[in-house]
């Protein structure tokens, strides 16, 4: 792929004018997603969502999740 001496020349300032200056590669995807997300070619993001299904009756499950899962605890 070549960009154009104007698009390299403010993707690097807009790298340098970063508190962590990213990778040119993580600009380039980012720009591309949005670029066709907005053109309706591309998903839009959507986190994951874990939400709880019910209640299991024990206040340690977020402690204790792998006893429970290996059937340690009962």
């Amino acid at each position: 792929m070549t960009i154009p001496d104007d698009l390299a020349e403010a993707m690097e300032q807009y790298v340098q004018a970063q508190e962590v200056p990213p990778a040119l590669t993580t600009v380039v995807q980012v720009a591309l997603r949005e670029y066709l997300r907005e053109r309706g070619f591309l998903q839009p993001y959507r986190p994951l969502k874990i939400e709880p299904v019910g209640r299991s009756g024990r206040s340690d499950v977020s402690i204790n999740h792998d006893a429970y899962l290996a059937g340690i605890k009962k």
